[in-house]
């Protein structure tokens, strides 16, 4: 009985010793898991804090290569080939997405693609300024001054009506569409030719530099074409809107270009002024 009594004892603490030995293991098991998650959750804010470096590294590349692009720009009459008020707002959103890496991995995307565009758009100038595929004084002319930004199209009838000789369109400010007829024109010269052809490169100014043209717009009382006709006026030296093309030995054409106002001196200043507020400036952004 004694020996009984004994041998439920020793059963019943060895039990419990055995429950006691399954109880630590769990909380050892519970306590690695837990610290294994620890070290999971750990590791995934390094990781998400390694992609946010890398992240913001890229824009800051990217922001770099826009810059190097730009550089070469700088001083060109036309502004509106960078549009800075777009780079501005990249940079605002990569401020907004600083702790956001889908974010700023699409505003470094975005800003990519920007500098893409800006550097497509000189591609080829250098090429079109040696060329003068038509060759006419036309072309010559926009090749020259345009710096061989402006491409010069001769059309049946031009996009700006059939009674303009020629013109420039908002939507396609590098474009000068000329009316095909006015390389054989018995009444044009190429004195005239080059003279019109500055008026409508004052157009592809006008629409690449929106801010200082609307300012210096108010001397002309607004009108685009007299302002035109003024910068011809100003920077082809001898210009005049009057002319007389010899039909033979006893008679001529009479020819009239432009709007019929040849501006004063003050108008030709505020042209010479616009002028030198043209251009593509290098901005700081995100400051």
């Amino acid at each position: 009985m004694i020996l009984s009594v004994l041998l439920f004892v020793v059963v019943v603490a060895g039990g419990l010793g055995f429950f006691w030995v399954v109880t630590q293991l769990e909380e050892a098991r519970t306590q690695i898991e837990d610290q294994q998650q620890k070290i999971t959750d750990q590791q995934q804010r390094l990781d998400e804090q390694q992609e946010m470096i890398d992240r913001k590294e890229q824009f800051g590349a990217a922001m770099d290569d826009l810059y190097a692009t730009v550089d070469p720009l700088v001083g060109l009459p036309y502004s509106t080939i960078v549009p800075w008020n777009r780079v501005e707002n990249l940079a605002e959103s990569a401020w907004n997405h600083r702790r956001n890496a889908t974010g700023l991995g699409q505003d470094v995307e975005v800003l990519k693609e920007l500098t893409a565009e800006i550097s497509g758009q000189s591609a080829g100038v250098a090429e079109q300024a040696a060329s003068n595929a038509s060759g006419t004084a036309w072309e010559a002319t926009l090749d020259s001054i345009g710096r061989g930004w402006v491409s010069t199209v001769f059309d049946d009838t031009t996009p700006c009506g059939a009674t303009a000789m020629a013109c420039v369109t908002s939507t396609d400010p590098f474009t000068v569409h000329v009316r095909a007829d006015t390389r054989t024109d018995p009444a044009m010269t190429d004195w005239i030719r080059t003279g019109a052809a500055y008026h409508e490169y004052a157009h592809v100014l006008q629409f690449t530099n929106p801010g200082p043209t609307d300012a210096a717009l108010a001397s002309f009382g607004g009108d685009v074409e007299t302002m035109a006709d003024c910068y011809a006026l100003t920077f082809l030296d001898g210009w005049s809107l009057d002319h007389e093309v010899s039909i033979d030995e006893y008679s001529y054409y009479e020819v009239s270009v432009g709007y019929g106002y040849t501006c004063d001196a003050s108008q030709r200043q505020v042209i010479r002024d616009w002028v030198g507020r043209l251009g593509v400036t290098r901005q700081t952004v995100g400051g």
